[in-house]
């Protein structure tokens, strides 16, 4: 075992004979063998422990005094103790992020993006997979607002749950994608799905098709705004449309996509309300000899980065994930920080034409 400053090397023996070295940084401890306190730190400058208190936290004093606070406890290697910070300021320092589905790659981006956002010296991010589950969901939130989450984002399932009044009540919640009608959201980020959709299916209408499948991420108990949309364009511009619940995962997604293409009558286009069910389309169609878009036009709904890299490349809808990632991290900030409601804003979708669209097949 080697000893390197301020860690230690340690040795072990892999599964396959080969040996692993894996380094442990420790951690410094006092004079006396035990961590370093505000005590240990008050000793060390002249100062008392509410000046090295404030002064680590850059509220008082002058930046002579923080920065001499600040040199003596990296020299001790203190590190402030969270549990009695979140007891001192009623603060855990910690935000959920309920995801709806971690399979959706947009959601993935979604959370990484604020997770990188939301980390800071006083905050950490706890990000956490619904699994497409609306049940679920509200248990989970409920057990972050039991764990003392200073806030939570929410990607909701069913936005219409009435479960969500109760999280609101108990803890700062700000809503992405989708409102939360029956709680009073700290605020809210939505997707304008009515531009969004409507601008699809009237794409494919546009094209000449009639018969359309729309793959929703919703079991069909769940009633969301974006299928609530769907319907009601559809029947505007003649259409007939199957909303037809679909996972996000690749198998999942192939699974329902290719028993939408055997069955009847088979719509001629689909509009997949996430790239990754669009990705499962394109499986079944190669299984099935399907061509796109010649045989069967597509449209997805996220904008993927391997979207174009697709044979055809798909058609989807881009939106503004860096801006609305700033958005919603400003919003967390001044839940916690005012405890006040926040207008909503609206998130606009921009179709981004490739080559999965064309005219439907001739009939025979």
């Amino acid at each position: 075992m080697k000893r390197f400053k301020g860690a230690v090397v340690k040795r072990y023996l892999t599964a396959d004979g080969n040996v692993s070295m894996v380094m442990v940084r420790l951690s410094r401890m006092s004079g006396t063998g035990r961590r370093p306190t505000l005590k240990d730190i008050a000793a060390d400058t002249g100062l008392s422990m509410a000046a090295v208190s404030y002064a680590l936290r850059g509220l008082q004093g002058t930046p002579e005094t923080r920065q001499r606070v600040r040199e003596a406890a990296e020299r001790l290697g203190y590190q402030a103790d969270p549990v009695a910070r979140a007891l001192a300021s009623g603060r855990s320092g910690s935000v959920g992020v309920l995801c709806a589905s971690l399979e959706d790659l947009w959601q993935q981006r979604l959370a990484a993006a604020l997770g990188r956002e939301l980390l800071s010296p006083e905050r950490n991010a706890w990000i956490i997979d619904s699994a497409g589950d609306a049940d679920r969901q509200l248990e989970l939130a409920q057990h972050l607002v039991d764990h003392r989450a200073d806030a939570i984002v929410v990607i909701p399932i069913d936005p219409a749950a009435k479960g969500w009044a109760e999280i609101a009540r108990q803890a700062p919640v700000i809503a992405v994608g989708d409102a939360l009608p029956a709680a009073k959201a700290k605020s809210e980020v939505l997707f304008d799905n009515e531009t969004g959709i409507s601008t699809a299916l009237r794409r494919l209408a546009e094209a000449g098709h009639q018969t359309v499948a729309v793959l929703s991420p919703s079991r069909r108990s769940v009633e969301r705004p974006a299928e609530e949309i769907a319907q009601r364009v559809a029947v505007s511009l003649g259409l007939n449309v199957n909303l037809v619940p679909c996972p996000h995962d690749l198998a999942g997604a192939t699974e329902v996509a290719r028993a939408v293409l055997t069955g009847t009558p088979r719509p001629t286009g689909i509009l997949a309300l996430a790239d990754s069910m669009a990705f499962g389309v394109y499986a079944a169609c190669s299984e099935l000899g399907i061509r796109v878009p010649d045989e069967l036009s597509l449209l997805g709904y996220d904008d993927q980065p391997m979207s174009q890299l697709l044979t055809p490349p798909l058609s989807t809808f881009h939106w503004p994930l860096d801006e609305l990632v700033t958005d919603v991290v400003a919003r967390v900030t001044s839940a916690i920080d005012t405890n006040r409601r926040v207008r909503r804003t609206t998130v606009v979708p921009e179709l981004i034409e490739r080559g999965s669209v064309a005219a439907p097949p001739a009939k025979a």
